[in-house]
């Protein structure tokens, strides 16, 4: 028996391996030979590369009564979606885009209470201003809110993804049809936003595409190399059937391939340092567009520049530099959690306060 180390930190939420089979079918979409491919350099045609990322928060739990008694679960949460807008070839100094604070009251669509945004004012006018708007989740669940504010920063990175991507053709021969921006996203793309340049990276190895006869090339790829590009249908359970139990036709395609970034010291299992990236995929899937296939032939080589190193980061290769940097913007355009909390209570305080005096009037 030989012990291997993941690499990341105990205190993250997961860690970087896990390698749940996945239980739906996966097909060959360029190529029937299993072998690493080469990287290949950055085109001059790549100008713009955007780095999309989200960042979620509760700030507080909550309980809302109504005028007859009833009561109902609810939240204080806030999230920001944003950009690093960076040049591939290095030429100008990378920026931050939209990295801006949303906030929002998260109640339950069983709360018979009149909801209104909250607006909690500060004593100091020159420290901004929070305000919470109201959205509406289904159901009563503790966790209801928390989903909620997740959903939102979901949406709002996708929405963020697809309006700075470049428009990708679908055409097979097109030499135009690599893209001069392409949005690389934190984790898997979501539902609906085909049709542009967007390529989800997932940092983590949850799910295990490949199955014993085809994970063994992983831990042969040298930095930059990546496996031919797959194909799968999301949710797909095997049978026909989508992880909610219906059937999977219909449901999104998505091609997917992986790269390595850097080769693991002798200690660790042999899959660290290796990245799953994925894309859409058209539902007339024989074939892989040119434009998809100009990005993986890219994305080793690119994704090797951005990848950080473990003595500045935990999370080492797979969590980007500009991801880094981003993260570390959104924790302060959302602001200290402390003084927030702070101010919730403040709030709740003069409000409660305020309702008493009134009553003990009337």
């Amino acid at each position: 028996m030989r012990i291997r180390l993941d690499p990341w930190p105990v205190d993250t939420q997961d860690g970087q391996l896990t390698l749940k089979p996945f239980a739906g079918l996966v097909f060959n979409a360029e190529t029937e030979v299993w072998a690493a491919i080469a990287p290949r350099d950055l085109p001059a045609r790549l100008r713009r590369v955007l780095v999309v990322d989200g960042k979620p928060r509760m700030e507080a739990r909550l309980l809302l009564d109504d005028e007859v008694g009833g009561l109902s679960l609810a939240g204080f949460g806030a999230f920001v979606a944003g950009a690093v807008d960076l040049c591939p070839h290095g030429t100008r100094q990378a920026e931050l885009l939209e990295v801006a604070a949303q906030r929002v009251l998260a109640h339950s669509s069983e709360s018979g209470a009149a909801v209104k945004a909250e607006r909690l004012s500060p004593r100091n006018p020159h420290t901004g201003r929070l305000e919470y708007t109201p959205h509406v989740f289904s159901g009563s669940g503790l966790e209801g809110a928390k989903s909620k504010v997740q959903r939102l920063m979901l949406d709002a990175e996708a929405e963020l993804s697809h309006r700075l991507a470049s428009a990708l053709p679908l055409d097979t021969s097109d030499p135009n049809a690599l893209p001069d921006t392409l949005v690389l996203q934190d984790g898997p793309v979501r539902i609906g936003g085909a049709g542009r340049a967007v390529l989800g990276y997932v940092k983590t190895l949850h799910t295990d595409y490949l199955g014993a006869d085809r994970i063994g090339l992983l831990g042969t790829l040298k930095p930059g190399e990546r496996t031919p590009v797959l194909r799968f249908r999301v949710g797909d359970q095997g049978g026909g059937h989508d992880s909610a139990g219906q059937g999977s036709e219909g449901r999104e395609q998505r091609f997917t391939w992986y790269v390595r970034l850097c080769d693991p010291p002798f200690y660790q299992h042999p899959l660290a340092g290796v990245m799953r990236l994925e894309m859409h995929a058209p539902e007339d899937s024989d074939f892989v567009p040119r434009g998809v296939l100009d990005i993986a032939n890219l994305s080793g080589r690119l994704l090797c520049k951005l990848a950080s190193m473990p003595h500045k980061d935990a999370r080492a290769p797979q969590n980007l530099i500009p991801t880094a940097a981003l993260e570390q913007a959104m924790g302060r355009a959302m602001g200290s959690a402390e003084l927030v909390t702070r101010r919730i209570r403040s709030h709740l305080a003069r409000e409660l306060g305020r309702v008493e005096i009134e009553g003990a009037v009337a």
